[in-house]
């Protein structure tokens, strides 16, 4: 029977690269309106303060409770309110010691957040919105009722919705880009 010796062969040692031919790996610039950023803490202020205001404006009239989809507009607006103004706490912080925001946790978390409470204030303005209509429009009834206040509050909650947009697209973005 004729089998083959294995030879042995020497191998050498891959060559040291030198730093200008392989660079280290660089990350992707800080994209303003991410988190940890001067653009992520400007829309977490935005989205705080017109949440607030749409709460502060609904609660100023008084038969709001009358109606749930009015509630529900208070208790979205209030969890994007106390969500917005902690992660504003979180990017004041992250500039403060130069800490970069982008561990893939945190972005599920931020991610996550994000889209729970844009998909609840959007539903809530558009529920109360559609409510607003009803009383104006077809019942005709905004002599008894605050339309002028119900018709801002939803406003204010469109529009913190439409601010909360950008920060999960982007933290969205940034986290499938992993």
């Amino acid at each position: 029977m004729f089998v083959s010796r294995p030879a042995v062969h020497p191998v050498e040692a891959p060559p040291l690269t030198d730093a200008a031919e392989n660079p280290p790996r660089v990350r992707m610039k800080e994209i303003q309106g991410m988190p940890g950023t001067p653009g992520g803490l400007a829309l977490r202020l935005s989205q705080f303060v017109f949440a607030a205001a749409a709460l502060g404006v609904m609660v100023s009239a008084s038969d709001f409770a009358s109606v749930t989809a009015f509630c529900y507009l208070v208790a979205a607006t209030i969890l994007q309110g106390l969500w917005s103004i902690s992660l504003a706490f979180l990017d004041i912080y992250a500039l403060l010691v130069k800490r970069c925001l982008r561990n893939p946790r945190a972005l599920r978390l931020f991610t996550l957040g994000d889209g729970i409470t844009a998909t609840l204030t959007f539903a809530a303005a558009c529920a109360s919105s559609g409510i607003t209509v009803l009383i104006g429009n077809d019942l005709n009834i905004c002599s008894q009722n605050h339309c002028t206040s119900f018709e801002i509050a939803t406003g204010m909650a469109f529009i913190s919705w439409f601010v909360v947009c950008p920060s999960f697209l982007m933290n969205f973005w940034s986290l499938a880009c992993r």
